[in-house]
């Protein structure tokens, strides 16, 4: 099963949020950022690796700034794990791949 990342924005983000049955990681990045640059390619396979047990967001800050000031993006990349439309982890910066499925796993179904 192949993983489809969904493309958040600020006015969908809680409803795209609700409709999902698996959590959702949400990255937060923008196109500038070079640590966000590293980390795509290591969550989209993640998500891939995942793609039963998760869904892979990503929300753009310099196109969003709502929904990236709601939840306090102060640091890029910013991963947050949604679990029924609600925040179980975080994680900031970039990170390798052993250490985001570390902090994930307890979340995943």
């Amino acid at each position: 099963m192949s993983a489809e990342i969904l493309t958040l924005t600020d006015q969908d983000f809680g409803t795209q949020l609700q409709q999902e049955n698996l959590p959702v990681l949400v990255d937060f990045w923008a196109g500038w950022c070079g640590p966000c640059r590293m980390v795509a390619p290591v969550l989209e396979e993640i998500a891939q690796e995942n793609a039963e047990r998760m869904r892979l967001g990503k929300l753009n800050v310099d196109e969003n700034p709502q929904t990236a000031e709601k939840y306090g993006i102060m640091n890029i990349p910013t991963m947050i794990l949604f679990k029924n439309g609600k925040e179980v982890t975080r994680i900031i910066g970039f990170r390798p791949k052993s250490e985001i499925i570390r902090s994930l796993e307890p979340y995943l179904v």
